[in-house]
C-alpha cells in the first residue's frame, strides 16, 4: 500500500509545514502566521539562537555578492532588512535595493529599522510572494535570499522566479540552513535546535510553537546537493555552494546566463 506522503497525487496537493504535511494552498498562510508571531523579536531571537554567528554568515553572503554602486538588487524574504542594510552600507546608498517579503508585519519591522538608521533612499519595501514576484522579467543584477527559501511552498517555483527576474549575467545567492557535514557536530546541533529553539522561543518571544516549526523546517529543507540540482534544473548556471560552520548553513550561488 502506498504511503499518502509518498503518493504523487497526494504530494502535488500537499506541502511540508515542519514535520506535518498540510494542503499546499494553506502553507503560505500558516508560514505568514508564524512570522506574524515572531516578527517583533525576530532579530533578538536570531542572536540568541545562533550566539550571534548569523551576523557573520550574513556578512559572508554580502562579501560574496560584492555589491557595487548602480546595481539593482532584490532581497527576497528579507523583511527586517538585515541583508539589505548591509548592501546599502557597502554601496554607500548607491545601489537600488528592493526588499520583497510576503509578510507585512516583517516589512513593517524593516521599515522601522530603516527609519532608525536614516535610510531614506535607495531602498524599497515591497509585499510579494517568492513564487510569483511582483517584478518584470530581467529586472535585477542580483537576487539574494537569506533563511527564507525553506519557507516557500514550492521551492522549484521560487527558483524559476529567480531566473525570470534576473538580467542575463545576474547572480543568485541563497544563504540557508543545511545538512551538517560533521557527524558529532550534527548530533549536537540536532539536539540543540530541537530543544533550545522552542525553549528560547517560549521564554523570549512567548511562542514555543512557532520556533518548533522553524526547527522542523530546517530539518525538512533539501541538503546541499539536492538544492544545487534544483537550481540547475531551474536554469541557473555555474551552481556552487560553500558550507559554513560545518554545514549548519550553506551559501549557494548561481548565475542567470
Amino acid at each position: 500500500m502506498t504511503d499518502p506522503v509518498d503518493d504523487p497525487a497526494t504530494a502535488a496537493a500537499t506541502a511540508p509545514f515542519g514535520y506535518r504535511e498540510v494542503p499546499a494552498a494553506e502553507k503560505a498562510s500558516l508560514v505568514r502566521r508564524v512570522f506574524d508571531n515572531v516578527a517583533a523579536r525576530y532579530d533578538l531571537m536570531n542572536d540568541l539562537m545562533s550566539l550571534g554567528v548569523h551576523r557573520l554568515w550574513k556578512d559572508a553572503m554580502v562579501d560574496a555578492l560584492a555589491p557595487r554602486a548602480g546595481m539593482s538588487i532584490v532581497d527576497v524574504a528579507g523583511g527586517t532588512g538585515d541583508i539589505a542594510f548591509r548592501i546599502h552600507a557597502r554601496t554607500r546608498g548607491e545601489a537600488r535595493i528592493a526588499v520583497c517579503d510576503i509578510n507585512p508585519t516583517m516589512l513593517a519591522v524593516g521599515q522601522d529599522r530603516a527609519i532608525d538608521r536614516g535610510i531614506l533612499r535607495g531602498l524599497a519595501l515591497v509585499a510579494g510572494d517568492a513564487e510569483a514576484l511582483p517584478f518584470a522579467d530581467r529586472t535585477f543584477d542580483a537576487y539574494t535570499i537569506a533563511f527564507g527559501l525553506r519557507n516557500v511552498t514550492h521551492i522549484e517555483r521560487a527558483l524559476a522566479e529567480v531566473r525570470r527576474v534576473l538580467k542575463p549575467g545576474g547572480r543568485f545567492l541563497c544563504l540557508e540552513f543545511s545538512k551538517v557535514t560533521l557527524p558529532l557536530l550534527g548530533r549536537i546541533y540536532d539536539t540543540y535546535s530541537a530543544t533550545m529553539l522552542p525553549t528560547l522561543g517560549g521564554i523570549v518571544a512567548g511562542d514555543r510553537q512557532s520556533y518548533r516549526y522553524l526547527h522542523e523546517s530546517i530539518r525538512r529543507h533539501p541538503p546541499q546537493e539536492k538544492l544545487a540540482a534544483m537550481m540547475a534544473e531551474a536554469g541557473l548556471a555555474r551552481v556552487t555552494w560553500r558550507d559554513m560552520s560545518g554545514g549548519i548553513v550553506a551559501l549557494h550561488g548561481g548565475w542567470r546566463i
